[in-house]
């Protein structure tokens, strides 16, 4: 105990030095995040980061477990190992670690598993997901656009690599990949700092392309993680990555231009570029600073003005605040604006900076609120780092200390909050024994989930947001890892303390993969599918792995349809990479397959709903289309929308489905009533149950087709189904991109949209999307049918009700809320219902149950 407490305050005093030493070098911070000084160790190692905030897709045992997967410890098994091995059509094994707050992320660690020589097993390449509201996963790509990470050669040693660009997130996955099947172990470490700023996002026009003396200058955000379409949305990049453009724009180390996002006058009619930022929380705001570019020979000038509109609520406020900074045409030097934001309370800004000359060249925008500054000055190296190395051809700016006052008091409260942390560890030590005994208790799943009900800001959709009682500790640093060069690793220890051979039990071998055998050990559906992401926004289906090998030929199996014979009618809906429109088409029936038919005359033209994908879609965003094409080539079901045709000679690249003449069940339901008196009254037309039973009957063999092909739909509700001539039923996948249904969709701080209400319990918890899960939506689609669609699902409940209406189905204390017994509902049909419901996934009937009940109550 004594020991510990040692431990813990020679750690504390490690910040408090820090920190002291900041006090009295306060006149040279800056409030921008250094990436060469924010290297710091994040708590892996350390175990600052809790074993609560650590998970996994899946582990081999209980002793190779996320927890274990710490740098440099040799805890359980030695590492986290995946429940079976790698194998390259299936590499969506991951771990998964919960920062608890945004950080600023600029390097990683990772490690093989050892185990004292009895283990062999490492990562050779990997990839890096993120996420800054644990919905929302972003893939990482180096400044040339690269996703792969080379790991490491071999058990022992420690691998840093640069992150160049550096993340900001709160949640970080490590996701092992490799070219054949191979047993996979890690260890990992993230450095960086916490992300003051509290920005999460902010919105721009695209930066724009100059040619200069026949030279290209490329000075688009070509690091922004948001969307990308007819402008920057939802997302960071260059403007927040700590690095600071040189005067000469165009000398960069990647391209000529890269470190700038610029615009020209002539593309914005109204003289200025807009920019929102958006930020974690509402927040008090002292001043902005903007690094511009000052090249005055080349017209780029630093903006004439800038007018910045604040939010805090849901309204703007009406009075701006305004600011000109001085104009300089002597010194071309590239400098850092700062414009003083009068202490607005806000959790967005909207920002209009008017051009002064023909370009605008901003490298880095940072915002100051509360106690949000960034340490800048490099501290006494601690003893474990390396030394620090010469700055290099990075820029100096002039200091400023505007804000040198706010920052001495701050930094004298930090130190007393520090006094009181140390107070509070010494009392903790009375009750540490305890709660170990009340964690190991505890399962590991009811854990996650647990913690995640409690969270304040509850996450809803692949993680769970984890918290505790008591406020997180300080996460300050012991040591940071300064930058050696692109590729750097720790030597191999020079002893190794190998088993004697003779001494190696059976019990210690029997926890090497190597020798677990595979019985008893759980698969998980989940783990085995790959998402494509379609033109309107949504997962069209998740499909299995095992098929992804028949979509990797260049072959489009249907046949090209002449554009010219389109009609556009209407627009149905867009999303992220595309649109859906409503057409008319003629002569459709020549370019069918022989074994479909359309119920129209000859020469009449057909309804179709045709998907365009943005001329500008990326090249993920392309590969995906053209996936979802032979993926839907495939579906071939009576209940099932039908790829007509396709449209790939020139952009847009076009597929054309089925659309039926009755619209989408939901507006069809929602225009009737059910026979009897009401429908008198209202002279309103009706829906007799037989004909609604006969509908639910065809929303379930077209799922009973999907699940026998192991699709998972993940969006399946009576928006997604069409109607046609005698109450046929098609099942669709665009409902989520027509506004209509906007609030049918729960949004995540404005990102990521989940359909919340039709969603299982392991779905929105866990990120767990099966057949079962779709299961679980077909009993909601079922009681809105039964409904008439007259309510949304739990609609005396709220978003945050909805979802904490999860976590009692997942405690099953028998508090959980279920929808009603509609009242036209047999008692057979509800029980049917409720089966949907059941916590237990594995106890939810299968979609050919399902159809031959429904089939069996049939009036």
């Amino acid at each position: 105990m004594k020991a510990r407490s040692r431990f813990e305050m020679n750690h504390l005093w490690k910040i408090i030095f820090p920190l002291s030493l900041l006090l009295y070098l306060s006149g040279n911070v800056k409030s921008q995040v250094n990436p060469s000084v924010c290297r710091s160790p994040l708590g892996m190692s350390g175990r600052q980061i809790l074993d609560e905030d650590i998970s996994a897709s899946s582990q081999w045992s209980e002793s190779t477990a996320a927890k274990y997967g710490r740098l440099d410890s040799e805890e359980g098994d030695g590492a986290w190992c995946p429940e079976s091995m790698i194998d390259p059509e299936n590499m969506n094994e991951f771990l998964q670690i919960d920062l608890r707050s945004l950080h600023f992320i600029t390097l990683v660690g990772t490690q093989g598993r050892h185990a004292g020589g009895i283990g062999n097993e490492f990562a050779q390449t990997y990839k890096i997901k993120y996420s800054r509201d644990g919905s929302r996963w972003i893939s990482w790509r180096n400044q040339q656009g690269k996703e792969v990470i080379e790991g490491n050669r071999n058990a022992y040693d420690i691998v840093l690599k640069d992150l160049e660009p550096p993340i900001i997130a709160r949640f970080v996955r490590f996701m092992p990949v490799i070219d054949h099947s191979m047993n996979v172990c890690m260890r990992v470490e993230l450095y960086g700092c916490e992300w003051l700023d509290g920005l999460v996002s902010y919105n721009a026009p695209l930066g724009q392309e100059m040619i200069l003396n026949d030279q290209e200058v490329y000075l688009n955000d070509s690091v922004y993680d948001g969307a990308i379409i007819y402008s920057m949305t939802e997302g960071l990049g260059q403007l927040t990555d700590g690095m600071c453009g040189l005067d000469d724009f165009t000398i960069s180390h990647v391209w000529p231009g890269y470190d700038y996002v610029g615009w020209t006058n002539e593309s914005f009619p109204n003289g200025y570029v807009e920019i929102m930022f958006e930020f974690d929380r509402t927040r008090n705001f002292t001043t902005m600073k903007v690094h511009c570019n000052n090249m005055f020979s080349q017209r780029v000038k630093v903006f004439q003005k800038v007018v910045c509109y604040f939010r805090s609520d849901s309204d703007w406020e009406p009075t701006p605040v305004s600011f000109s900074p001085v104009m300089d045409d002597v010194d071309p030097s590239a400098r850092f604006v700062t414009v003083s934001l009068q202490n607005h309370m806000a959790s967005a800004i909207k920002c209009q900076y008017y051009f002064s000359d023909m370009w605008m060249l901003f490298s880095e925008i940072t915002f100051q609120s509360d106690t949000a500054m960034y340490n800048t000055t490099l501290p006494p190296p601690m003893p474990s780092a390396p030394p620090n190395p010469p700055p290099g051809d990075n820029p100096v700016h002039k200091v400023d200390d505007s804000n040198t006052r706010i920052l001495i008091g701050c930094l004298v409260a930090i130190i007393f909050i520090l006094v009181a942390i140390i107070i509070i560890i010494l009392w903790r030590q009375v009750w540490q024994k305890v709660l170990e005994k009340v964690s190991r208790r505890m399962l590991d799943d009811e854990l996650t989930a647990s913690l995640s009900i409690q969270s304040e800001a509850f996450s809803c959709n692949n993680n769970l947001t984890s918290s505790v009682a008591s406020e997180p500790e300080s996460s300050s640093t012991y040591e940071r890892i300064f930058p050696l060069g692109a590729d750097y690793q720790e030597p191999s220890r020079l002893v190794r303390k190998l088993p004697d051979v003779s001494q190696v039990s059976e019990d210690t071998a029997s926890k090497s993969p190597q020798s677990n055998t595979q019985e008893g050990v759980p698969h998980y559906a989940e783990a085995d599918i790959v998402n494509l992401q379609g033109v309107t926004g949504g997962n069209t289906y998740a499909v299995p792995a095992v098929t992804m090998d028949l979509l990797s030929g260049k072959d489009i199996p249907i046949e090209e349809f002449p554009r010219k014979l389109f009609t556009f009618k209407e627009k149905l809906g867009e999303g992220q990479f595309g649109e859906v429109h409503l057409c008319e088409a003629e002569d459709m029936e020549e370019f069918m397959a022989k074994d479909f038919s359309f119920d129209v005359s000859e020469n009449q033209t057909v309804l179709v709903a045709v998907k365009m994908l943005r001329a500008d879609a990326n090249k993920n965003a392309r590969n995906d289309f053209l996936k979802e094409i032979k993926i839907m080539s495939r579906l071939k079901d009576p209940n099932i929308i039908r790829l007509l045709g396709v449209c790939m000679s020139s952009d847009p690249l076009c597929m054309i489905t089925e659309y039926m003449e009755n619209g989408d069940l939901n507006q069809f339901l929602s225009r009737h009533e059910a026979e009897g008196m009401i429908a008198l009254l209202s002279n309103a037309p009706t829906v007799s149950y037989s004909n609604l039973q006969h509908m639910a009957t065809q929303i379930a063999s077209g799922m009973k087709y999907l699940s026998s092909l192991n699709f998972v739909h993940r969006d399946l509700a009576t928006r997604n189904c069409l109607v046609g001539k005698n109450y046929t039923i098609k099942i669709a996948d665009f409902g989520m991109s027509r506004n209509l249904y906007s609030g049918d969709y729960y949004r995540i701080q404005g990102r990521a949209v989940l359909p919340i209400r039709w969603m299982s319990w392991e779905s929105i918890l866990l990120g767990k999307f099966t057949t079962a899960s779709d299961v679980w939506a077909f009993g909601v689609t079922l009681w809105e049918t039964l409904t008439f669609c007259k309510e949304q699902p739990y609609s005396q409940l709220s978003d945050e009700q909805v979802i904490e209406n999860t976590g009692e189905f997942f405690r099953d204390q028998r508090r959980q809320i279920y929808l009603p017994q509609p009242p036209m509902c047999p008692d057979p049909v509800y029980k049917l219902m409720l089966s949907c419901w059941h916590r237990n996934a594995k106890e939810r009937p299968s979609f050919q149950e399902i159809h031959r009940i429904l089939l069996e109550n049939t009036p």
